[in-house]
Parts: C-alpha cells; sequence; structure tokens
C-alpha cells in the first residue's frame, strides 16, 4: 500500500536509508512507531528484556546507574539519531544492565525485533548501517573503558572510604565486605581493584591489609 506519510523528518536516521515508499507504508501499518516520554520517565528498568530498539527523533535519553555512595549517576547521553538497545536486540543477554531515562520531552521512533529483522534481512543498505551503528558503539565503550578505567577505580575507593570514614568516625576503616565483593561492587576484577590499592599505599595515601584501609592522605577524601 502506498501512502502519502512524510518521510523527510526520518532523513538523518538509519531509517534513511530505506525507500521513501517502504517506509511510509511501515509507519502506515504501524510496523514502526511514535512514542514520547515526559522528562524524567523511565523508559527501562535495569533486567527489562530489550524486545525492540528506539531511534531517538527529538529530545535526550540517558543511562544511570545507582553509585556505590547511593548517588544516581548518568552513565551516558544519547540524542537525536541515536538509537537504544542497538546492541542489545540480538545478543544473548539482551536486558537492560542499567536504567534508561528520558532526560527531557523525548520522541521516539519504536522497531521491534521481527520488524527489526526483515529489514536488516530485506535491505542490505539498512543491514550495513545498523552494523556500523553497533560497531561504533562498541569501539566507543572500549575507548571510555580504556582512558577511564583507572581513574574510575580509584574515585570508587576514594568515595567508599570518604563514606565508610564518616560511617566508623575513623580513618582507619575495616573493610565491610571481602575485597572480591568489593571489586564486584565497582565493576572491576579483582587484580584491578588490588592494583590499584597498590598504587595508592605506593603514593603514601593509603596503608592496607586484608581487612582494613588506613587513610594516610586525609586530603583525599571527598
Amino acid at each position: 500500500m502506498i501512502t502519502n506519510h512524510s518521510t523527510a523528518e526520518y532523513e538523518n536516521t538509519i531509517l534513511g536509508v530505506l525507500p521513501p515508499m517502504l517506509l511510509s507504508d511501515y509507519l502506515y501499518n504501524n510496523m514502526l512507531l511514535k512514542k514520547s516520554y515526559d522528562k524524567n520517565e523511565i523508559i527501562h528498568i535495569e533486567g527489562e528484556e530489550c524486545t525492540q530498539i528506539e531511534i531517538i527523533m527529538h529530545g535526550e535519553i540517558v543511562i544511570e546507574r545507582i553509585g556505590i555512595s547511593g548517588d544516581l549517576m548518568t552513565v551516558n547521553h544519547f540524542g537525536k539519531s541515536d538509537i537504544i538497545g542497538a546492541n542489545l536486540i540480538f545478543s544473548s543477554t539482551d536486558r537492560y544492565p542499567m536504567t534508561i531515562t528520558a532526560k527531557k520531552h523525548t520522541e521516539v521512533i519504536t522497531v521491534q525485533k521481527d520488524v527489526l529483522f526483515e529489514l536488516c534481512n530485506s535491505y542490505p543498505t539498512f543491514l550495513m548501517q545498523f552494523i556500523k551503528i553497533i560497531s561504533d558503539l562498541s569501539v566507543l565503550i572500549g575507548t571510555k573503558m580504556k582512558n577511564r578505567i583507572s581513574r574510575t577505580i580509584r574515585q570508587s575507593i576514594i568515595t567508599y572510604l570518604s563514606k565508610q570514614s564518616m560511617l566508623q568516625n575513623s580513618y582507619n576503616i575495616k573493610l565491610t565486605m571481602s575485597k572480591k565483593s568489593l571489586a564486584e561492587m565497582f565493576g572491576v576484577s579483582r587484580t584491578s581493584l588490588s592494583r590499584e590499592l597498590q598504587k595508592m599505599s605506593g603514593e603514601g595515601l593509603i596503608n592496607f591489609d586484608a581487612k582494613s584501609i588506613q587513610i594516610l592522605n586525609k586530603d583525599i577524601l571527598e
């Protein structure tokens, strides 16, 4: 069926590589659905199954997680033409690892998994663009991890020590969990945590043993 749905607004998104008449038909038949979210509205919660992708038409979406101090931390921002769920939709672990929220009033186009598969299978140009988006996202995540992991581990340690120092009213912190559990809470390996503790000890910031961490330089506390 050929319809008169305007497709001009989709030109700068992945949908822009599709033939205009086909795109118009998909919109007319509700195979591509428009949806809007209010400011601060939760779009997906951690652990929810990813059954669709969302293409942002207007607005801003953020990925958030609860930090070790209990505060809500923003991990990443997505804006116009970006896609939410592209790296999860066909994954064997297809659940959102963090909460996704609309930072401001946001409009998206949702594409269900079966429709996305049909588009990838039938239109090589669309498939190549989708693969490029996933690849670019993987490179971006890898680069961020490479550039920030050392700082992130140290900042996580300092945040934990600051909170525990206040709770225990002491600069000699008794660990409330094993180093393995502490590493899991920080989202790093135990080896990486131990390496960073050794660096901080070598810099004269802390002393530590299996059950405690002594803060030597109080200026590091938040």
